[in-house]
């Protein structure tokens, strides 16, 4: 009963194996990259490869992809070639192998535009409902691959899970202003609150969507932090975020002072993870309240996993003007 994790030597690609390692549990690293958690090394696109890989396979969890840290890096094609072709052969190789649950991570990001209302209005409340309007390359191609999931799905019967997953790399924020307003750690407890993730959260997403894939046949799912806020703090939160949190957090000021941290003056978007909780039966552990009892208690925020995985970033290369280009 192997598990093959595509992206092995990712963030998320080392978080899955490292955890299915642990647990006993028979797993194989696909990735362009060596790493103590690479097996076979090569592209997702390497049909020859894939099909080696699929031998015994009876899960794919498929985190290989080119993100949005790379589109200041890599040509239009380079996605598509990876994020949309790489996924075709990986689903039809999957599809032949007869695996019994296909989990494919997408990001929150393909919502796009959608994510940003016009000035004046409230924040957006973004659930699996939302319509996606991509504004790059890279959220046009994870549409596009989560299309082709869909399809093996309806057509050819194989169990598929896509999880449009939120924020939870380490690195700081491609957006100079906001890494000049906020430390790091500051700014991560703040997007718990509405657009951010732990990655033990989005592992223990992964490992509970490859078993109720065979149940689901299809589904898509936001995974993110659940958030304190309902649709009621909407307004509010894009007018002044501070007093929203203030109103349900009243300790929340006093802990920040501390550490002479600050809350986001407005929130322009919620990620609501119910259908999540309720199709998968997934509850995430690394919310805004276990920030905040952490915080006053002097304990580390993230997840042991988080701490140990640590960050790995996108490139080889080091960028003077942040944590990688930005595209024009």
């Amino acid at each position: 009963m192997t598990v093959l994790v595509t992206g092995s030597a990712g963030h998320l690609g080392e978080a899955l194996m490292r955890s299915l390692r642990r647990d006993g549990r028979a797993a194989r690293g696909l990735d362009l990259k060596s790493s103590p958690f690479t097996d076979h090394i090569g592209s997702i696109g390497d049909r020859g490869l894939v099909r080696n890989c699929m031998d015994g396979v009876r899960t794919v969890l498929h985190t290989a992809a080119l993100h949005k840290p790379h589109v200041g890096t890599h040509s239009q094609q380079d996605f598509i070639d990876t994020n949309v072709a790489g996924t075709l052969c990986l689903l039809e190789e999957a599809a032949k192998a007869g695996v019994d649950a296909f989990v494919f991570t997408s990001t929150t990001s393909a919502f796009g535009s959608a994510l940003t209302p016009p000035a004046g209005a409230p924040a957006a409340w973004i659930t699996e409902q939302t319509a996606p309007v991509p504004k790059n390359i890279y959220g046009a191609t994870k549409i596009a691959a989560e299309q082709l999931c869909e399809l093996f799905a309806r057509r050819d019967r194989m169990p598929v899970v896509v999880l449009r997953t939120s924020r939870f790399f380490p690195e700081a924020d491609d957006n100079e202003k906001m890494r000049g307003a906020y430390q790091t750690p500051n700014m991560q407890v703040n997007e718990l609150l509405h657009r951010r993730a732990d990655v033990a959260d989005i592992v223990n997403a992964h490992l509970l969507a490859a078993t109720r894939a065979p149940a689901l046949g299809f589904g898509s799912y936001i995974i993110s932090a659940t958030t304190p806020f309902s649709t009621d703090d909407l307004a509010e939160l894009r007018r002044d975020a501070r007093g929203v949190v203030t109103r349900l957090f009243p300790e929340a000021a006093q802990i920040y002072a501390r550490r002479g941290w600050k809350m986001f003056p407005s929130i322009d978007r919620v990620y609501v993870n119910a259908a999540a909780r309720g199709a998968l039966g997934w509850e995430p552990g690394y919310d805004f309240i276990q920030a905040l009892d952490a915080l006053r208690t002097g304990r580390d925020f993230r997840s042991p996993l988080a701490a140990e995985i640590s960050s790995k970033g996108y490139h080889a290369t080091a960028f003077a003007e942040g944590p990688y280009p930005v595209a024009p």
